[in-house]
């Protein structure tokens, strides 16, 4: 494959001096885009078909669009490419077949130690995993080493609380989170049993996407702005520091642990990158660490999407100043959020880059 030519992230995820600090964002390749917009018109296929969530017999017209939707925020100078994917991917070949209506949604929720056990096992990755190696590949071909490529997954709690809930349990879904705590509290066993099969799914899926070419991978635990520390330290720590000594150790690994104040916890993963939320100050987590990882984030989402172009271009300096230069990737505190100005998000890597500029 061809010669990285900008290696602005995998030299911030090592540590390494650059030139200036690497720039992307979560969600950089969707709604907030109108290019986005128009292809998903022009496609007009349902989400679970490009996500792949669904069994599919053809996976070359998916595998195309989902390259080309990866490749829409190139044009807007970021510095690497994440795929077009979703979290819920991988549980496909487990048996687990969300749908999109529009959000996901799963027809019969895991809740029972007979649904844990039928789990089909991941055996062999390069079939199971046949649409994101496709893909992967694809964008490798195309980027011809002009941005790094990373891959990414669900953390096994993050995953759990999905399949469930049988939905989104995201704050706003009401009861479907409430279902996935009651399990973890009540069949805490259970729960753990589910987590161990999805750690080792997760596990095989990150190594089969670095081997098909992904040159950094995210593991993103969603769901961790709704756990205290308890909850953290039992269903979610463990589960990470299995996977991130797994992993490939020459492919940067990233972190993301939405909103999560438990930076001493974090700094125990093992991941290379922690991508910290709005309530981590990056001087002081920078200080904290000692030059053990490097940090990704930490822009406001919000003020992304309700502040002026000036007031964006005082945060993301602000940000790039308490990052301190090295170890740093600047990112946002959490994924695009979907009515965010298109204007805003080219203004985010505009100003990234004329901070390297000043003096």
């Amino acid at each position: 494959m061809s010669e990285l030519k900008n290696d602005l992230l995998l030299r911030a995820a090592r540590r390494q001096p650059v030139e200036r600090v690497p720039v992307w964002m979560m969600r950089q390749a969707g709604r907030t885009d109108p290019a986005y917009r128009a292809l998903r018109e022009k496609i007009k296929q349902p989400l679970e078909c490009l996500f792949q969530t669904v069994p599919s017999a053809s996976h070359d017209g998916e595998v195309d669009w989902a390259i080309e939707i990866s490749l829409l925020p190139k044009r807007i100078g970021v510095d690497a490419i994440i795929m077009y994917h979703d979290i819920l991917t991988p549980l496909c070949p487990m048996g687990v077949h969300f749908r999109f209506t529009p959000g996901p949604v799963l027809a019969e929720p895991i809740r029972t130690q007979r649904q844990i056990e039928a789990l089909v096992p991941i055996d062999d990755p390069p079939s199971q995993f046949a649409f994101t190696g496709k893909v992967i590949r694809g964008l490798r071909q195309v980027l011809d080493g002009d941005l790094p490529l990373i891959g990414f997954a669900g953390a096994p709690l993050t995953l759990a609380f999905f399949m469930v809930a049988g939905r989104s349990p995201m704050a706003q879904a009401g009861n479907a989170v409430r279902v996935a705590f009651q399990m973890m509290q009540e069949a805490p066993r259970l729960f753990h049993q589910l987590l161990a099969r999805l750690t080792q799914m997760t596990i095989a899926y990150l190594n089969y996407q670095i081997a098909a070419g992904a040159q950094v991978v995210q593991v993103f635990e969603s769901l961790a702005d709704q756990l205290d520390r308890a909850q953290y330290e039992t269903f979610a720590q463990p589960y990470h520091e299995q996977i991130f000594a797994a992993l490939d150790p020459q492919t940067p690994s990233i972190l993301f642990a939405k909103e999560c104040p438990h930076l001493d916890l974090m700094l125990k993963s093992g991941a290379d990158v922690l991508s910290v939320g709005k309530c981590i100050d990056l001087a002081a987590a920078q200080e904290i660490a000692e030059g053990r990882v490097a940090f990704q984030g930490n822009v406001d989402n919000d003020i992304l999407r309700d502040g002026n172009l000036d007031e964006i271009t005082q945060v993301v300096h602000r940000c790039l100043q308490q990052g301190g230069g090295l170890g740093h990737i600047l990112n946002l505190s959490h994924g695009l959020h979907r009515d965010t100005p298109f204007e805003h998000v080219q203004r985010f890597v505009q100003a990234a880059k004329s901070y390297s500029r000043a003096p």
